[in-house]
């Protein structure tokens, strides 16, 4: 297994970009363009939800797997580098005291 699998995940994909190659879903998911790209994220998101509620494990990891790989696709799509994704996660997990935020953000969404 690779140091960082979802650094290994956007290099390749970002390599598809710049070097497309026939028979490629990555590719072809490009050449579609953006819509298509955001359409596969929702699928795949929604896929993901259904999973996780019918308590299958193997199944939710399998959906969250094509999940993380087209939003690897659509950063790469609008040039959003992995490392900065990274830093913000970083960056939020050294908050404290967001509790008083999540009581006033709408739970219901």
């Amino acid at each position: 297994m690779a140091d960082n699998p979802l650094q290994t995940l956007y290099d390749v994909v970002a390599d598809r970009r710049i070097n497309p190659s026939e028979n490629s879903y990555t590719c072809y998911l490009f050449s579609k363009g953006l819509d298509k790209i955001l359409k596969k994220v929702g699928e795949e998101s929604a896929e993901t939800i259904i999973a996780a509620k019918n308590g299958v494990q193997e199944e939710t990891v399998g959906e969250i797997s094509d999940l993380l790989y087209h939003l690897t696709v659509l950063m790469v799509e609008q040039g959003i580098p992995l490392s900065a994704v990274m830093e913000e996660l970083e960056r939020r997990s050294g908050k404290i005291g967001n509790l008083k935020v999540f009581h006033e953000s709408d739970h219901n969404t």
